[in-house]
């Protein structure tokens, strides 16, 4: 049996969590199909765990916020020619609990021990606090 591991990514540019869905709302950021997307140059190396229940974990603003599940990585050719991977996900934003991450470049691989938990079910559509909010309770250990 294959392990799994999820992927962790700075979501550039966002505000909180109601901005990368308004992205992932775009045309732009979905496949042909209609799934969200995420364009990255690299192939992951450890696809088969990626899509053996893995999800993008998704950093704003130096926090953890959400996750989506992975379905399916797709081969993707930039308008210069480029083979890029294209990580379709499942729609809509699953929130986890807030964890601090420090800035990095790319993505990275999360282990399964290390992803943070899902809100429970009564929090998942309480309006999220602000990203910097977030990341002072979580740096005191409030999730």
């Amino acid at each position: 049996m294959s392990k799994t591991v999820h992927l962790l990514k700075l979501s550039v540019g966002t505000e909180d969590v109601a901005g990368l869905t308004a992205w992932q709302d775009t045309k732009r950021a979905q496949t042909e199909d209609g799934l969200p997307r995420h364009v990255t140059r690299m192939w992951p190396k450890r696809g088969d765990e990626i899509l053996n229940g893995g999800s993008i974990y998704w950093v704003i603003k130096g926090v953890i916020l959400c996750r989506q599940p992975v379905l399916r990585l797709d081969e993707y050719i930039g308008a210069d020619g480029i083979r890029r991977c294209a990580i379709v996900s499942k729609p809509g934003l699953i929130r986890v609990a807030a964890t601090p991450k420090r800035p990095f470049q790319g993505w990275r691989y999360l282990a399964t021990s290390d992803a943070p938990e899902d809100l429970p079910e009564g929090r998942q559509d309480e309006a999220p606090l602000p990203p910097e909010l977030s990341k002072a309770l979580a740096a005191i250990g409030v999730r």
